[in-house]
C-alpha cells in the first residue's frame, strides 16, 4: 500500500492546505501518518476556520476533520519517525510552520530523505515551502539551489502583516518565505495571474497557498502512480 507521512505545525497549520490534500490521499487509498514537532496535537489556525474567511462549508470541513481525525489527534513526534518508510512526505503549510516545522532539523532530514529517495515524493505547501531556505545537502548545498518551486509569495505577506512584520495576533513573522527560498538559490515562480500554482521539479514538489491545495494534492498523485 501506498503511504505518506504528513509533517503538521503545531504553531498553526491552514485548514485546507492539510485537510485537503489528508482526505483527497486517503480517499485515494494512501496509507497516512500524522507527525508533528513534539508529538503535540497539531493547531489549526484559526484564520482558516473562520466562515467569514474561508467560508461556512469550508470551515465546517475543516473543524469535523481536525476535531475526529484520529491520526490528527495522535500524531507521532518527528523524531520517532524515519521518511525512508513513506512513499511521499507532505508538509502543510500555514504561518506557523515559520516558528517550528520549517526550523526543525528532523522536518528537514525528512525533507531530505523524500526527495533523495528512488521512488518517494516530497509534497510542500505554501508557507512550509519556507524550509526549503533552510535545507541543506550533505555537502552544504542548498536542496532548493536551481530548482522551481513556487508558494507563498511575497505580495500577498504585505497584505497579512504590519510594517513590524507583525501578524494579525501579535506573532512577528520571523522571515518571509519568497526572500529565503531565493536567497537559498530557488528559482520562484508564484504564477500570480494563475488561480492555482503547483510545481513539480524531480520528486519535490511545491504549492503556493490554500486555492491550489486541491491540485497540489492530485499532483502528487499523480506523480506516485507515475512511479
Amino acid at each position: 500500500m501506498t503511504s505518506a507521512l504528513f509533517i503538521v505545525s503545531e504553531d498553526g497549520y491552514w485548514g485546507e492546505e492539510c485537510i485537503e490534500p489528508l482526505t483527497s490521499l486517503t480517499d485515494a487509498g494512501v496509507d497516512v501518518t500524522v507527525a508533528t514537532p513534539t508529538g503535540g496535537v497539531p493547531v489549526v489556525d484559526e484564520r482558516s476556520v473562520d466562515p467569514d474567511e474561508v467560508g461556512e462549508e469550508l470551515a465546517e470541513r475543516v473543524v469535523e476533520v481536525h476535531e475526529n481525525d484520529e491520526r490528527l489527534q495522535n500524531p507521532e513526534p518527528i523524531a520517532r519517525v524515519d521518511a525512508d518508510e513513506y512513499d511521499a512526505v507532505v508538509f502543510p503549510g500555514g504561518h506557523g510552520t515559520a516558528w517550528d516545522v520549517n526550523q526543525d532539523r528532523h522536518a528537514r532530514q525528512a525533507l531530505l530523505q523524500a526527495v533523495a529517495g528512488d521512488d518517494s515524493k516530497a509534497l510542500v505547501v505554501c508557507h512550509a515551502v519556507g524550509i526549503l531556505g533552510f535545507t541543506r545537502e550533505a555537502d552544504g548545498s542548498f536542496l532548493v539551489e536551481g530548482r522551481e518551486v513556487t508558494g507563498f509569495p511575497n505580495e500577498w505577506e504585505e497584505g497579512i502583516v504590519d510594517d513590524d512584520d507583525l501578524m494579525p495576533d501579535g506573532r512577528k513573522l520571523p522571515y518571509w518565505v519568497e526572500d529565503e527560498v531565493k536567497a537559498a538559490g530557488g528559482v520562484w515562480d508564484a504564477e500570480l495571474d494563475s488561480d492555482t500554482s503547483v510545481t513539480v521539479d524531480g520528486d519535490l514538489i511545491t504549492a503556493r497557498g490554500p486555492g491550489s491545495s486541491a491540485a497540489a494534492a492530485q499532483t502528487l498523485l499523480d506523480e506516485l502512480d507515475a512511479n
